[in-house]
């Protein structure tokens, strides 16, 4: 069994981590709005779009103190929960899908993937997370990545 990954939307960080870090041994994340995938890490291989999105160097964006922030670890880090950019939230929300396909064809020949993957897939993970970035700005939520190994 591989890594999994999860996107989604809450209130704030303590929110993000009731999330995740459950007490009533429901599945992650279960009642928020988010959507799962496989092979999405949040920190290294969503560097590259969060760039071409947002229009900030990989620097200023590494900087950002909610680019991959520990918010909850369950064990010796089988699960965390990590936050994502206010920035990167915020431009997903704003970008239209035109966009997004023409960000997803120069994603995917970045040197963050082992093998080089389809630009339509991450077209469609672009456009589920600009969906869920619309809601969440909507909300006046924060978007989040759980990661279980």
């Amino acid at each position: 069994m591989g890594v999994l990954y999860g996107y989604f939307a809450a209130a704030d960080d303590d929110d993000a981590v009731r999330a995740v870090v459950r007490e009533d041994d429901a599945p992650i994340a279960t009642g928020y709005d988010g959507f799962d995938v496989n092979a999405m890490d949040p920190v290294v291989a969503l560097l590259p779009a969060e760039v071409l999105i947002t229009g900030r160097a990989a620097e200023v964006t590494e900087a950002d103190p909610r680019h991959g922030h520990l918010i909850a670890m369950i064990g010796e880090g089988e699960v965390l929960c990590l936050s994502l950019t206010d920035a990167l939230r915020d431009a997903l929300a704003a970008a239209d899908r035109a966009a997004l396909h023409g960000v997803a064809r120069v994603w995917a020949g970045s040197d963050v993937f082992d093998t080089p993957p389809d630009p339509d897939g991450l077209a469609g993970f672009l456009g589920q997370a600009a969906d869920l970035a619309r809601r969440a700005v909507e909300q006046r939520h924060r978007l989040y990545s759980w990661i279980s190994v």
